[in-house]
C-alpha cells in the first residue's frame, strides 16, 4: 500500500532542527508572567488602592484585546529582522513595561498612564511569544514537537502562576513594595533570554535566500508573497482546514477554570482554598497537564489525542458538577480539570506545530491562537449566563454538553475529509 507523503513546505529550511524541548518553557516564561502579574499581583495593589472592581476587572479584560489581535503583526516577526533580535528587544520592552506598571498602580492618580504602559507591555509581550512559536517550529524535530508543545504551554501557564503568586507573596508576607516585584519580573524576563545562548537561529528558508537578493521593494514584495503563499498552502490544505475548525470548536476550552472563585461557595470553600485553587496547585496542575500531554502527542495522532484531552475534560465537568459539593471535592476535582486543561492546551499547540510546519511560523501560529481564543471566550460567557440563572451543577453539565457537541462535530468533518481523501487517491509521486 502507498504510504502518503507529507505535504511539501516550500518555505521549509534544509537543516534538520533537534533543539531540546525544555528552553521553550524558559524562552515563553515572560509572555505568561504579564498576564499573572497584572491580574493578581496588581489587581490586588489596586484594589488597596481604592480603585473599584469593575475598573479593575475592565483593565484586565482590555489586557486581552493584543492577544485577539496579535495575527496582524505577526508578519513582522516572519519578514523581518532575526527571530533572536525579536525576542531580546520584545522581552526587554515587556521587561521594562512590568516595572512601569507597578509605577503607575501605587494610587489612582496613573489610571491612564497605567492602562497605556499596560497595553503597549502585553503588544511587546506577543511579539516576544510569537518568536519563541517561530522558534519552536523551525527548532524543533518533527517526532519532539508534542514534547515541545507540553513543556512550551507549561512554561506559558508556569509564568502566569509566578508572575500572580510569587509577586502577591512578597507583596502580603514580605510586605515588598509592589515596584519591588515589578523589578524582580524584570530580572525573570532577563534569565529568560538565557537559553538562547544554546539556540541556533533558523537557516533562510530557499525562497527568503532568493529573495535576499533582490533590494528595496522588490525584496519586500518577494518575501510578502512568499508569506501569503505559505499561510494559504496550510489554510487550503485539509489539515489546514480541520485546525482551524478546531479553532473554533469548543474542545478543551476550560471555560469552567475562569470561575473558580465565582462557584466556590457553592462548595463552601474559603478563600484560602480559593487562592491555592487559582495559584500555586492549579499551576503546577496544569504544568503537568501540558508535560503529559504533550508526551502523549508524541505516541498518538495528534488531532485525536487533543479530541482526548476534550473528552476527559468533559468527563471532570460532569464528575465535578454530580459529586458532593463539598470543600475537599472542590479541590480535588478543580485541580483535576486544571490539569485537563493543561493537556488540551498542550494538545492544541502540538496539533498546530504539526499542520504549519515551518517557514512563516509566527503568522500561521498566532492566526490559529488568536482564533482559539474564540471558544474561551463564548463558552466562559455561556458559563457565566447558566450558572446565574441555574447554578453551578447545571453550569457543568452544560459545559459538558457543549463539549461533546463540539467532539462530535469535529469527528464528522474528519469522517468527511478522509472519506474524500479516499476517492480522490493517493498522491501521485515522480517515479
Amino acid at each position: 500500500m502507498p504510504t502518503p507523503t507529507a505535504p511539501t513546505d516550500a518555505l521549509a529550511p534544509t537543516v534538520r532542527p533537534s533543539a531540546p524541548p525544555w528552553i521553550f518553557m524558559v524562552l515563553i516564561v515572560p509572555f505568561g508572567l504579564v498576564g499573572g502579574f497584572l491580574g493578581v499581583a496588581l489587581a490586588y495593589e489596586l484594589k488597596q488602592a481604592g480603585v473599584s472592581a469593575a475598573a479593575i476587572a475592565g483593565l484586565i479584560a482590555l489586557s486581552y484585546v493584543p492577544n485577539t489581535w496579535k495575527f496582524f503583526w505577526a508578519p513582522l516577526v516572519d519578514l523581518s529582522w532575526t527571530r533572536r533580535h525579536w525576542y531580546l528587544a520584545s522581552t526587554l520592552v515587556t521587561a521594562l513595561g512590568m516595572v512601569g506598571m507597578a509605577w503607575f498602580s501605587r494610587d489612582a492618580l496613573h489610571w491612564g498612564a497605567l492602562t497605556v504602559v499596560m497595553l503597549i507591555t502585553n503588544v511587546t509581550s506577543t511579539v516576544s511569544g510569537m518568536a519563541v512559536d517561530s522558534l519552536m517550529a523551525h527548532s524543533t524535530a518533527d517526532e519532539e514537537k508534542g514534547r515541545a508543545a507540553g513543556w512550551f504551554q507549561a512554561g506559558n501557564l508556569g509564568g502566569g502562576a509566578l508572575g500572580g503568586g510569587l509577586a502577591l507573596w512578597l507583596v502580603q508576607d514580605w510586605q515588598v513594595s509592589v515596584l519591588a516585584s515589578g523589578w524582580l519580573m524584570a530580572a525573570l524576563c532577563g534569565l529568560s533570554c538565557l537559553p538562547l545562548l544554546l539556540l541556533a537561529e533558523p537557516a533562510k528558508t530557499p525562497h527568503d535566500a532568493r529573495a535576499s537578493h533582490a533590494s528595496g521593494l522588490a525584496r519586500l514584495k518577494g518575501v510578502a508573497w512568499g508569506l501569503w503563499g505559505d499561510l494559504w498552502s496550510v489554510v487550503s490544505s485539509r489539515a489546514g482546514g480541520l485546525a482551524l475548525l478546531v479553532c473554533f470548536l469548543p474542545i478543551g476550552s476550560g471555560a469552567a477554570s475562569n470561575l473558580w472563585s465565582v462557584m466556590a461557595g457553592d462548595w463552601q470553600a474559603s478563600a484560602n482554598t480559593v487562592a491555592l485553587v487559582n495559584g500555586g496547585l492549579g499551576g503546577v496542575a496544569s504544568a503537568a497537564g501540558c508535560l503529559i500531554g504533550g508526551w502523549v502527542c508524541d505516541r498518538l495522532e495528534r488531532k485525536w489525542a487533543y479530541c482526548l484531552f476534550g473528552a476527559l475534560q468533559v468527563l471532570l465537568a460532569v464528575a465535578m458538577a454530580e459529586a458532593p459539593h463539598t470543600e475537599a471535592s472542590f479541590v480535588v476535582l478543580s485541580s483535576a480539570y486544571n490539569f485537563a486543561v493543561g493537556m488540551a492546551y498542550a494538545g492544541f499547540s502540538a496539533l498546530v506545530l504539526e499542520v504549519i510546519g515551518r517557514g512563516a511560523a509566527a503568522t500561521k501560529y498566532n492566526l490559529m491562537a488568536s482564533l482559539s481564543n474564540i471558544p474561551i471566550g463564548y463558552v466562559t460567557w455561556i458559563d457565566g449566563l447558566s450558572y446565574e440563572r441555574w447554578g453551578a451543577r447545571a453550569m457543568l453539565n452544560l459545559e459538558a454538553l457543549i463539549g461533546v457537541l463540539g467532539l462530535l462535530c469535529f469527528a464528522l468533518a474528519a469522517h468527511v475529509v478522509r472519506s474524500r481523501s479516499r476517492r480522490q487517491g493517493p498522491p501521485l509521486t515522480a517515479p
